[in-house]
């Protein structure tokens, strides 16, 4: 290359050493976990502005980190772990954050980027776009970079038709899935896999490229997820041959390839898979023909996937023939919640992986029957769930405790479409977007169903808490920590106290401040009585009193003649 003539032309011809500049220690982008009544931000677009506040649920109220009008094009997104927000413009990505505000980190080049999405460990940002050909027969053009977050290295890029990328999953532009690629092996980003026609493609971050230099060959897969601890794949392939080839779920191992698991199903329609947050389940939701093909059935398949051998236990529920609304597990923990049935009010049942008779099969906790709920938001900690109606049901929640079995509390936000639990599970956010036109905003709840403070803005967006990294103790010492609360509480309780002390404190002052207005109004309508006093003496022809007991009452009977007419009457 001629550039490269240049470059070694340009090297002098004496040694000179490399100047060495001072380290500058970079801001602590973490700074904010730090905060001393251990409260959460959380963002929020509405109109043209972007708002990341406290939430200082104590004081019932928001405080304001940072504000700024303008600042994204589209959307905005926290990265997993919480560190950068990341706005989208027509140029490209940026991430921002900082100790005590918002900085622009780095900036991420590709034009017209309308999707963007973090690898777990936050280390990777892949960045998506579509172009409309010159030839308006053919597919659109797809753009995909994956950019390193610190240095905003291009470190690989995809390009091609849309065709290629939208094989398989749901939801994304244009037809196409998104994330194209699923990251995988937890929160080291090791690898991220793509659906295509008869094979998963799987990368690994090392040099970016195919594991073996090839893609895992599966004939007629169309489905594949990743564990979110672990490097397995758990894919699905649906049946073959007019049923002749049964639809089978197999679990694969990163790098190795080797078939951990595998279970063929039978007469299947279709079928979805949810991972337990911790690894340890998978459930696989197969839709079944009936034997007359007329009509569908669904069950679930569940993996246990840390035991030996991986054990696969079949559930059915009482009526199999109900329709399933919603699933979803309980994150850390070992219960799952299903909304099924086909009335307008649907049932709500509760399973536990762990009967305390039998540590090895699924049980059924409870059934609550004929609830206004079509989705489930369990808390970030477990244990607590909210069973919510969004859209015909009109915003009805429930608070529901799954280790007493009791509802804690019911309530509304009408024509809520959003609903999000804080990282911690001690906050509740429901949000009415500009889906609807009216009555846009969001409401903060305790985690037992009381509503702490609502906000209303025009033109709502959008509502994000920020995540927290995972903890650094051990589950030895949170065990520790949950045995000695009490002893650790008393510092949270005395600051409790003092906190309602000044809240109290802040409300008798304001009383005191409202009855002192009143009594200044008081004042000033007697001064104004007292002005007036001698105008009113004279409509009152002389009469000087204002006391109502000093008058003379007088009852006066006045005749009136209202109307008079005159009949003449003939006699035969």
């Amino acid at each position: 290359m001629f550039d490269d003539f240049d470059k070694y032309m340009r090297v002098p011809d004496e040694w000179a050493p490399p100047e060495i500049k001072p380290y500058t220690p970079g801001e602590n982008l973490q700074k904010w976990l730090t905060d001393e009544k251990a409260r959460d931000q959380f963002v929020i677009r509405a109109g043209t502005d972007t708002e990341v506040l406290w939430n200082d649920a104590r004081q019932s109220k928001t405080e304001l980190v940072y504000k700024r009008s303008y600042w994204t094009e589209s959307f905005v997104q926290w990265s997993p772990l919480g560190t950068y927000l990341a706005t989208v413009h027509r140029q490209g990505a940026a991430v921002w954050g900082g100790a005590n505000t918002f900085n622009r980190l780095m900036r991420y080049a590709h034009p017209q980027v309308k999707l963007i999405d973090f690898s777990p460990g936050e280390k990777f940002l892949v960045t998506y776009s579509s172009h409309e050909p010159s030839n308006p027969h053919d597919a659109n053009r797809v753009v995909i970079n994956i950019f390193d977050v610190r240095t905003g290295k291009v470190m690989r890029d995809f390009k091609g038709s849309a065709d290629e990328f939208t094989i398989g999953g749901a939801g994304g532009v244009a037809g196409v899935s998104w994330p194209v690629f699923r990251w995988g092996g937890g929160k080291e980003d090791k690898y991220f896999a793509k659906l295509g026609k008869n094979m998963i493609s799987v990368y690994e971050t090392e040099t970016f490229s195919l594991i073996d230099k090839k893609s895992l060959k599966v004939e007629n897969v169309v489905d594949f997820s990743w564990s979110p601890t672990d490097p397995i794949l758990a894919l699905f392939v649906p049946e073959l041959g007019g049923g002749n080839q049964p639809a089978r779920v197999s679990l694969v191992q990163i790098p190795s390839k080797v078939e951990l698991r595998q279970k063929n199903l039978f007469s299947v329609s279709d079928c979805k898979m949810y991972w337990q947050s911790n690894g340890e389940y998978l459930a696989v939701k197969a839709d079944r023909y009936t034997k007359t093909k007329k009509s569908t059935y669904t069950g679930f398949e569940l993996f246990r996937i840390k035991e030996r051998d991986i054990p696969i236990e079949v559930l059915e529920l009482d009526n199999k023939n109900d329709k399933i609304i919603a699933f979803a597990w309980e994150p850390k923990g070992h219960r799952f919640a299903v909304i099924h049935g086909d009335n307008p009010r649907p049932d709500i049942s509760f399973y536990s992986m762990k009967s305390s008779h039998n540590l090895g099969r699924v049980s059924k906790l409870t059934t609550l029957k004929g609830k206004q709920a079509n989705a489930l938001f369990w808390s970030p900690g477990g244990r607590f769930i909210v069973l919510a109606g969004l859209k015909g049901f009109n915003g009805q929640l429930e608070f529901f405790n799954v280790d007493e079995l009791e509802t804690m509390a019911t309530a509304e936000h009408f024509m809520a479409t959003d609903i999000e639990w804080d990282p911690t599970g001690r906050y509740v956010a429901t949000a009415v977007t500009s889906v609807h036109e009216m009555e846009n905003g969001f409401n903060i709840w305790s985690f037992h169903g009381k509503l702490l403070y609502r906000i209303l803005k025009d033109h709502f967006f959008q509502f994000l808490w920020r995540p927290r990294p995972p903890s650094f103790l051990s589950a030895e010492k949170e065990e520790e920590i949950l045995k000695y609360l009490k002893k650790y509480s008393k510092k949270y309780d005395a600051e409790d106290q003092d906190v309602s002390m000044l809240l109290s404190e802040q409300d008798r002052e304001k009383r005191r401040m409202l009855k002192e207005e009143w009594e200044k109004w008081i004042s000033e309508w007697r001064r104004a009585s007292e002005e007036e006093k001698l105008e009113r003496q004279r409509l009152r022809d002389g009469e000087a009193s204002d006391e109502e007991e000093e008058y003379e009452a007088k009852e006066v009977e006045v005749e009136e003649i209202l109307d008079f007419s005159e009949e003449v009457l003939f006699e035969e």
